[in-house]
Formats: C-alpha cells, structure tokens, sequence
C-alpha cells in the first residue's frame, strides 16, 4: 500500500516540472544528478544552482563631485580677479550681424566683430614685422590688392583696362624691351637714342607674326595703327592703344614710360592684383609706390560720375604673410588743400 502511494506521488511530480525542477546550471557547472534523487529518476536531471546577479549598483563618488566643485569656484574666482578691458560704445549701435564693435580680451573669434583696418604706414610696419617673426627672405615681394566699383550711371560699367604706371621707386632691377612702329626716319632715329630694341614700319608686321621678333611692350604713332591691324590677336592685350598710352607722336616720352613702367589689368571684372614693392624697400618708399598706384586706378573712372569711391577695399600682403586691410579712405586721390593731411599720414 506505501509503495503504490509513493509510485502516484512521484508520477504527478514527475508530471509538472515546470514548477519542480531544478534551475538551469550556469554555463560551465555541474550537469550530473543529485545524490538525494531516487534510483529510477532521469540521469540528465541538471543539479539546482545559486540565482546570478544580472545587474550592479554604481559607486557613488561623493568625494570626486566634491573635489570638482571646489576646482570650479576657484576657477570663478581666478576669473573674476583679472582684469577687463572696458570698451565704451553705448553711444552708437551694435554692427549688424556683430557682438560687437570691438573685443574686450585678446582672445575671441574674428567673425563676431568688425575686421581691424589698418593705416598705410601702421600697415607695412606690421609686415616687416611679420617677416622678422617668421624668419622668412626680406627681399620677397610686396602685393596690392584692390577691389573697384566698376558701375556707372544708367546701369553703365568702367570697362576693364590694362594701364602702365611710372613708380617713383622701381623695384626691378632691368628694363623692359619696348618696340616702336614708325615710318620716319626722324622718329626711329629718336626711338633708338632712347633705348627702343627695334624701330621700323609695316615691315615689321609679318616678323612678328612668325615669331621672329618679340618686346615686351610695342608704343606706335597714330598713322601706324591701320598697318597693325593684322597684329590685334596676336598682341592681344599689348597691341598699341590711346588709352594706355602707347600710341603718340612724343616717341621719346613714351619710350620712358614703357622702359621704367609698371604694368597692371583689372582681373575677374573689379580686382586689381599687382605687386608695388618689396618688402626689404623703406617704408616711404613703399608708400609712394602704393599712392601712386592708388592714383593711376582711380584716374581711370569718368570724372563726370557722383557715385561713391572707385577703390571699395584695399588690402596689402606679402608672399609669406596675411593680407592686411587698409583704410581706403585715406589712400584715394584729395583736394589741393587736403594734400598736406595726405603726406602727413605717410
């Protein structure tokens, strides 16, 4: 009788063991059956373990979150122990688009305020300057680089012009070749006394087209012009025009122009890129340079106009250094009685 009871317990045991059998074993543990368990109950029984932790409680770092907010108030304190550059511009608004007209610490970014203009002389000196720091060659050259308002009444534009200029204080150490277009004795006679490389008449036109003669610079007198008309794609830009001077009856005047000049052209419709110097030059000297460069660009502009300044931006660099912006204002072209306040300013 006990052993038929012990044989029904053990069946519905046996059936549930869903809610009697023993955990999974942890991987890696024993998989054999329990000593206690009867000899007819199943060998791959796996053996009851101790429940796994599956998750930690962090440490608490009351003593780091301390330490930090005593850094944090020392460093407030350092802050407000230094010094503050006070800037008074409560009189005038805020640039558009700025913080701010001027920073008041050393440090700051360059687009929250209005870009640092420069006075010609304080300009070249903080090149010089540069040059010294940076141990870079002292003879490299010196740039200008102008930005003009090419628009005229009535939705007119200045048309882009290459114009030769005679510096005060030349940086090149040679001369150009110039080549003088004229059929009389008289004037070639004078053009080579005063240094032209060739000097001759329509002959001279199907030389240069086989590229048997070249100058750098070609100045003709006016009864030439319709003989040259074969040259006008090959010159190009160089061909003998009114505009730059290059045509007249002074051939002498024109040929020391040409020799000595300075060339530059309007690039990419409003720029002017030119260098005027080089930076081992005195500091007056590159200013005459840049002045007299200033002028030339500004006589090209119809006089009759009333729009505002012809030169927009001005900005002065050398090979190895940043461009510095200049007040243009104090660079262009002044009255007779005003002339005085421009040198002074040099």
């Amino acid at each position: 009788m006990a052993a038929t009871c012990s044989r029904a317990v053990w069946r519905a045991v046996s059936g549930c063991p869903r809610l009697y059998a023993p955990a999974r074993p942890v991987l890696g543990g024993p998989a054999h059956a329990p000593a206690h368990a009867p000899a007819h109950a199943p060998a791959h029984t796996p053996a009851r373990s101790a429940p796994v932790r599956t998750f930690a409680v962090a440490r608490t770092k009351t003593k780091d979150k301390k330490k930090q907010q005593q850094e944090e108030e020392e460093k407030k304190k350092e802050v407000k122990k230094r010094p503050v550059a006070v800037v008074d511009d409560s009189a005038r608004h805020k640039p558009f688009g700025k913080t701010a007209w001027a920073p008041v610490d050393d440090v700051y970014v360059l687009r929250y305020y209005p870009r640092t203009l420069h006075g010609a002389r304080d300009g070249v000196e903080l090149l010089k300057a540069y040059r010294a720091l940076d141990f870079t060659p002292a003879q490299q050259p010196l740039y200008l680089d102008l930005k003009l308002d090419m628009k005229l009444e009535k939705k007119r534009k200045v048309d882009a012009f290459v114009s030769t200029v005679h510096l005060p204080h030349p940086f090149k150490t040679g001369t150009n070749t110039v080549m003088v277009f004229t059929e009389d004795e008289d004037q070639a006679k004078v053009a080579r006394e005063n240094g032209a490389v060739m000097a001759g008449g329509a002959e001279l036109v199907q030389q240069i087209l086989d590229d048997e003669i070249s100058a750098d610079f070609y100045v003709a007198v006016p009864d030439m012009l319709p003989k040259l008309v074969p040259l006008k794609n090959k010159l190009r830009k160089k061909f003998p025009k009114s505009k730059r001077g290059s045509v007249g009856v002074n051939v002498a005047k024109m040929l020391n122009l040409f020799k000595t000049g300075h060339e530059y052209l309007v690039e990419d419709d409003c720029y002017v890129r030119t260098q005027i110097a080089t930076l081992d030059m005195p500091s007056e000297h590159i200013l005459d340079n840049l002045l007299t460069v200033v002028a030339d660009v500004c006589s090209h502009r119809p006089t009759t106009t009333t729009l505002g300044p012809f030169i927009v931006r001005t900005i002065i660099t050398s090979q190895t250094s940043e461009g510095l912006w200049l007040q243009t204002d104090t660079l262009l072209p002044t009255a007779p009685e005003k002339q005085e306040e421009r040198e002074n300013m040099k």
